[in-house]
């Protein structure tokens, strides 16, 4: 018999199926403190818990027979992953449980900016009966840009569909494939912006999505656009949106979430007329709750029977003899994923690792996972990314993964190649280890290199032509940007090559265009990695 104790308030429905089951004994007991649960939770198989309790490492320390801890919910910031990880306890999320409540706050909120339902709500309990002052438009006919098709962004364009609008979805993984079966028409962000009359944000908050509706944006964007962000703060950046609505570019915006929440009390949107706020409702329904609840229990049932399960947020065990081979890889393995990421252009379709040398000998799935986590990482955000669901998020986007073993590795006892093939184009970056230097980046494309990966570096494609290093180093030193390091690698004399500058601070990206703008250099690419 399985025990199961239940530390949190989660509803009865939610953990049902727990209830049910003859082999497992169900525990409910919300409001332990530290001491309290650490008493008692040897006895016990499984802990479920939402956002009250904190899973410390002596909570696990003393769970002697735990093998499995449930978040009832997305976040699992209230439970120590590494001390998980380390006494073999996989730690469980339900991701998917607030797809539907958030697709539907979003429409909801679409639906208000587009009649003006608050508006007109205030004014009406108000007792001012205005007619005049709300003339809102229809959805039909119009056309919704969708930022990230992930769950939550494929199910806002279907209904979309259903309301007769035209979609445009853009995410860096999506194929042509699956947006013509969504009947979405797959597009960049700048065609979003130049040609929606809606747009709404489903994509993470990460470096590369922050601020990505900006002041440019603005500049360029359809005038009469409305839009929504049910996603993250941060993605839209909030004064340069308060300034497109104060010009008439914008003719309405619906945020349910902030850069910083709660927001200041002077914060802008609380009292724009044309902007309106929930204070993050997405998740917020009685179905939501229960659907993660149940969402967990299933899972704890699979893990507690040893049967197939999903969405773990930690690494499960390897045998030592493996892990000491694969460890020293791990970082190396994460950050060529990132790189080759941050260097390829349109929706990744296969990534291929070839493992070269001793590593061909071993099991290197477990590395694998930490390479193909890189690669997502710079699009999901490293908060929606592990080396656990990193194989099942890359095969829910029907991406390929290959791996291929050589045990000949030319120079290197070990080398690891990653390639990432999009419709566009295939970028290749390859690394080792080097005994007394560490880390290294040996190739990118066809071209060698020895560069450490780490910090913040510039890729620069060019030609090889006299007087552009002077030149790349003039502009970067008159815009206050110091360089570190610098690697140039090419093939032939005055042919194509390319320039690695590690640098001191982010670039960002006037200078970038400023480099790509001098003769004879045909791109650069900022890098970060850590």
């Amino acid at each position: 018999m399985f025990k199961v104790l239940v530390s949190d308030p989660i509803s009865d429905l939610g953990i049902q199926q727990l209830v049910d089951a003859e082999d497992v004994a169900v525990d409910k007991k919300p409001g332990l403190s530290e001491d309290e649960l650490v008493s008692i939770i040897g006895e016990y198989d499984a802990l479920l818990v939402r956002s009250q309790t904190r899973v410390t490492p002596r909570i696990m320390e003393a769970g002697k027979q735990l093998k499995v801890v449930g978040r009832a919910g997305v976040g699992v910031d209230n439970i120590d992953l590494e001390a998980a990880t380390q006494r073999g306890i996989i730690v469980i999320n339900a991701p998917d449980g607030n797809t539907i409540t958030t697709c539907e706050h979003t429409f909801a909120m679409m639906m208000a900016v587009a009649r003006h339902i608050p508006q007109a709500y205030l004014k009406t309990v108000g007792g001012v009966w205005d007619r005049k002052s709300f003339l809102g438009v229809e959805l039909r006919n119009k056309t919704l840009g969708v930022l990230g098709m992930g769950r939550i962004g494929s199910e806002v364009a279907k209904r979309a569909k259903a309301f007769g609008m035209e979609i445009m979805g853009y995410d860096p993984f999506m194929t042509e494939e699956r947006a013509e079966k969504l009947g979405v028409k797959l597009a960049t962000v700048d065609e979003i912006v130049r040609n929606a009359d809606f747009m709404t944000v489903h994509t993470p908050l990460t470096p590369e999505t922050r601020h990505m509706i900006g002041k440019k944006q603005f500049e360029v964007m359809k005038p009469g656009m409305r839009i929504v962000n049910c996603a993250r703060g941060g993605i839209i950046d909030e004064l340069a949106l308060v300034e497109a609505v104060d010009a008439g570019i914008v003719a309405g915006a619906a945020f349910d979430v902030f850069e910083v929440e709660p927001p200041a009390e002077d914060h802008p949107f609380l009292t724009h007329p044309k902007i309106i706020v929930t204070p993050h409702l997405g998740a917020s329904t009685v179905e939501a709750q229960e659907n993660v609840a149940i969402d967990v229990s299933e899972q704890v049932l699979h893990i507690l029977r040893n049967e197939p399960f999903s969405n773990a947020v930690n690494m499960p065990p390897i045998p030592a003899n493996l892990q000491s081979k694969l460890q020293p890889y791990y970082t190396l393995g994460e950050k060529l994923g990132s790189l080759v990421a941050q260097i390829t252009e349109g929706a990744v379709q296969e990534i291929t690792v070839r493992y070269s040398g001793e590593l061909a000998e071993v099991d290197t799935q477990p590395l694998t996972r930490y390479i193909v986590k890189g690669v997502l990482s710079h699009h999901l955000g490293s908060d929606q990314v592990n080396v656990v669901n990193s194989m099942h998020l890359a095969k829910v986007r029907d991406l390929n993964i290959v791996q291929q073993k050589s045990q000949a590795s030319k120079d290197f006892t070990n080398l690891v190649t990653v390639s990432l093939r999009t419709k566009k184009e295939e970028r290749i970056v390859a690394g080792t280890l080097l005994t007394g230097y560490g880390e290294r980046v040996v190739q990118i494309d066809k071209f060698p290199v020895d560069v450490t990966p780490e910090g913040n570096l510039i890729l620069i494609s060019h030609n090889d032509k006299p007087g552009i290093i002077g030149r790349v180093g003039t502009l970067l030193g008159n815009n206050d940007v110091n360089i570190a390091t610098m690697q140039v690698g090419r093939q032939l004399v005055g042919g194509s090559a390319i320039m690695v500058l590690t640098v001191d601070k982010n670039a960002g990206k006037d200078i970038l265009e400023q480099l790509t703008n001098l003769p004879d250099l045909n791109t650069a690419k900022e890098i970060t990695l850590f």
